[in-house]
């Protein structure tokens, strides 16, 4: 499957060099993008169980390898690389394979309640000991200059 794959995105790959320097940077590149890049991509990642998305070591490899796809259908057609339509779609990538992924890579979780305790019980007692402090100060006033 893995050389029947790379045979198709190659041969696509020279299909879209071809007719590249009529078609120029438009909706043909974008589609072109989506045909060939994220059709692998989309593969490649089916492959992976969905708790390993947000894994970086699970995925940089996919990710790189979209990343060049991108670039070398930009090259073939003679687009910059990046552009805007590179950044659209590689919001749309991020927001179905990546939305629930921290920028550590780590899915984003509350701490136990035994470091989250602390957090929330001492500024409640700073606050009711100040609170109690500034009272009875208020009643000894014969020590205030």
């Amino acid at each position: 499957m893995g050389t029947a794959l790379l045979k198709h995105t190659l041969l696509c790959l020279i299909v879209v060099s071809q007719c590249v320097s009529v078609q120029g940077c438009g909706s043909h590149y974008e589609f072109a993008i989506e045909e060939f890049c994220l059709a692998k991509f989309k593969l490649d990642m089916q492959m992976l169980d969905q708790r390993q998305w947000c894994s970086w070591e699970d995925t940089v490899e996919l990710y790189s390898d979209l990343t060049n796809c991108t670039y070398i259908v930009a090259q073939g057609m003679n687009c910059y690389w990046p552009n805007r339509m590179v950044d659209e779609f590689f919001i749309q990538v991020h927001r179905y394979y990546f939305h629930n992924c921290s920028l550590s890579g780590r899915l984003l979780k509350d701490p136990p309640n035994r470091i989250l305790g602390p957090f929330i019980v001492v500024p409640i007692l700073v606050t009711l000991l100040m609170t109690a402090l500034v009272v009875w100060r208020s009643k000894r006033s014969e020590g205030i200059v």
